[in-house]
Order: structure tokens, then C-alpha cells, then sequence
């Protein structure tokens, strides 16, 4: 009968995973809910079949459901994306900096582009010393009108995404802005690409660190705000 229940159990955990790319963790003292945020942020187009996508459609309503569960303590955001739809990607980020709940972000492999943000909006960010990140200016393929009114637009976005950054960091919006114009780095591409200690020394990143010292910070948070209450 144990062996059948542990049988179930899992069954239901694997199936929160693929449904939603997440799960919850339960522990004497805390509930804490995994999301991972993976591959190309898809936003108001669905990317062709084969690339693996998070859906903005999903996460948001995910997002909102762990900030008003009473069950769940802290949300652990696990990031190993390479960008994607630029107001997929802040919408989602704008969540998860509005919540109330603890949360703390790993970046494990990269987060690149608007991984960046997604990074930072945690109330506490990590970054383990192999991954990278991405920054560069904002971009857009496909059919663009080429009047200045559009670049306009370009700039107002990419100082949209500076200000969010640099408000949920310790990073500064001009060395932001330069790390985005750097031309000499990226061979087809202006940008720069910085490791895990980097992202660290800019304030982007709290530290660095992976998923036990996430956890850790988490409970302290989970810890601190029931001492509040």
C-alpha cells in the first residue's frame, strides 16, 4: 500500500512537471513552490515546433495562483533561457517582482536578453559561476517600418527594461547601457556576454551561488516573514 501511494505521488509530481515546469517541494517547516523557466520566453506568437518555450499565457496565471495559496511559503525560480519576446518576458518579470511571497532565482545555465530581468525580479537572485547572461540592445526581426518614430519606440522599451533592471538590483543604468553597446565581444552582434562572478561584481546578481544556497536564503525569508505575522 506504501509502495503504491510513493508510486502515486510521484506520478502526480511528474505530471505538475510537465504540465507547468514546476513542483512543489514540502518540508516540516516550509512549502516551497519550483518553477523553471526554460528555453525561448514565447510571447504573442507560438514559436515553431521543436524549440522549447516557456508560455507567458502560463506562467503568469501559475504566478498568480502561488502568491494566493496559502500553502505555499516561497517560490524558487530555476532560469536557464535564452531570451525571447521582449513584453512576454517584462510581464512575467513585473509578477514575480509585485509578489509578496519570498522568492529567490537561480540562473543555472544562462539568462541571456530578457532572462536578465526575469533574474533580477526576485527579492533575492544567484547565479552558479559556469552560467552566463546576455545584454543587448533591443531587437526585432521581421518587418519593420523605418521611420524614426520606431526607433523611438526601440529606445523607450530598452529604457524600460534599464530602469526595471537597475530598480530590482545594485546595477547602475549607465554601465547597464554600456554593457549593451560594447561592440568588440559578440562577433554578429553588439552586447556583452558576462560570467557568474561578473553579473556579480556589476549588482546585477545577489551572489553567487546554486540551488542550496537559493534554498537557503528562501527559508531565512520564509522564516523571517512568519516571525512577522
Amino acid at each position: 500500500m506504501e509502495q503504491k501511494d510513493q508510486k502515486e505521488g510521484l506520478c502526480e509530481v511528474l505530471d505538475n512537471i510537465k504540465e507547468s515546469g514546476g513542483v512543489m517541494t514540502k518540508t516540516p517547516g516550509e512549502r516551497i513552490h519550483c518553477l523553471s523557466i526554460i528555453g525561448q520566453i514565447e510571447g504573442h506568437y507560438i514559436l515553431p515546433d521543436g524549440q522549447k518555450a516557456t508560455k507567458y499565457e502560463h506562467i503568469i496565471p501559475l504566478l498568480v495562483s502561488i502568491e494566493q495559496d496559502a500553502e505555499v511559503d516561497g517560490l524558487l525560480i530555476l532560469l536557464n533561457t535564452m531570451g525571447g519576446d521582449v513584453e512576454a518576458g517584462l510581464a512575467i518579470a513585473e509578477v514575480i517582482a509585485s509578489m509578496t511571497k519570498p522568492t529567490a532565482s537561480v540562473v543555472l545555465g544562462g539568462g541571456h536578453s530578457i532572462g536578465v530581468p526575469l533574474a533580477v525580479a526576485a527579492k533575492r537572485s544567484f547565479i552558479v559561476p559556469s552560467a552566463t547572461m546576455t545584454i543587448h540592445p533591443v531587437r526585432i526581426n521581421g518587418l519593420v517600418v523605418g521611420a524614426p518614430q520606431t526607433y523611438t519606440y526601440f529606445s523607450q522599451m530598452q529604457n524600460r527594461i534599464i530602469n526595471f533592471i537597475c530598480n530590482h538590483s545594485k546595477a547602475k543604468a549607465d554601465e547597464i547601457h554600456a554593457l549593451m553597446m560594447r561592440p568588440d565581444m559578440i562577433a554578429t552582434d553588439v552586447g556583452s556576454i558576462i560570467e557568474g562572478a561578473e553579473a556579480v561584481q556589476y549588482g546585477l546578481i545577489d551572489a553567487v551561488g546554486g540551488i542550496d544556497a537559493a534554498l537557503a536564503d528562501l527559508k531565512r525569508q520564509i522564516k523571517q516573514k512568519k516571525r512577522k505575522k
